[in-house]
């Protein structure tokens, strides 16, 4: 660049350029399927997401099934995975990061809100994603469906994946997902007793209320500090 040419604006360019990604898919490929889903889907589609390396779509609850046909008709044969997310913001060290009040926020950048929503957006605190792969031509997707708020449910996509009854045992026993239509939900790892979700934000973890968490709060002095009492006062040896 010529000394004497002006200065691009940073944020500006990278906005731009993150707006030119999203814009475009990142393989013609990928644009296919994605038009081919909504028009299989109709109004059970909702939004998509595009990178510069990856393709997200989010559907209606009542379509989670139906996409996961529609994707496997299309070539994305291959179950990676499924899981569900908490978008809840968590309230930690005392510093309210979150606000059970609030209406849900895409960047939690813009302050105390109730949850978050990720890429391709969302309306409810649980959602469900699942994700897809073309072994053929190289190309994948990840779905994704709104859960709920209280007592969260999706429809079980083991009639279509097989491979799917393990993640959703595992989401149904860690965020308490119930899947419909699912041959048989049981734990994995939890004993049956158990009580609780441990990957819900609100799940009470008694080594966090003991201990802050290290990476907000530095509780731990350097070697050859004082030790803190919990009042928060040194102590000379």
């Amino acid at each position: 660049m010529s000394p004497l040419a002006p200065e691009p604006e940073g944020a500006t360019a990278t906005a731009d350029a993150q707006a030119a990604a999203e814009a475009q898919p990142p393989s013609p490929i990928a644009a296919e399927i994605v038009a081919a889903l909504r028009e299989a889907l109709g109004d059970g589609f909702v939004e998509r997401h595009y990178s510069a390396r990856d393709t997200w779509v989010r559907v209606q609850p009542g379509a989670w099934l139906d996409a996961a046909r529609t994707c496997k008709q299309l070539g994305l044969t291959y179950f990676c995975f499924l899981s569900a997310i908490d978008w809840m913001q968590a309230d930690l060290g005392g510093e309210k990061l979150w606000d059970p009040e609030a209406e849900p926020t895409a960047d939690p950048g813009d302050g105390p809100g109730r949850w978050v929503t990720g890429l391709a957006g969302g309306e409810t605190r649980f959602q469900v994603f699942a994700r897809l792969y073309d072994l053929a031509r190289h190309v994948g997707i990840t779905l994704k469906a709104d859960a709920g708020d209280d007592g969260p449910r999706a429809l079980s996509w083991v009639p279509v994946f097989r491979g799917a009854d393990w993640h959703e045992r595992e989401a149904w026993e860690m965020y308490g997902i119930e899947f419909e239509g699912h041959p048989g939900l049981r734990h994995l790892y939890l004993p049956g007793a158990f009580e609780g979700y441990p990957l819900r934000k609100d799940f009470p973890l008694l080594a966090r209320e003991v201990k802050p968490w290290p990476g907000l709060v530095n509780v731990e002095g350097l070697p050859g500090e004082d030790e803190p009492t919990e009042s928060g006062e040194a102590v000379e040896e």
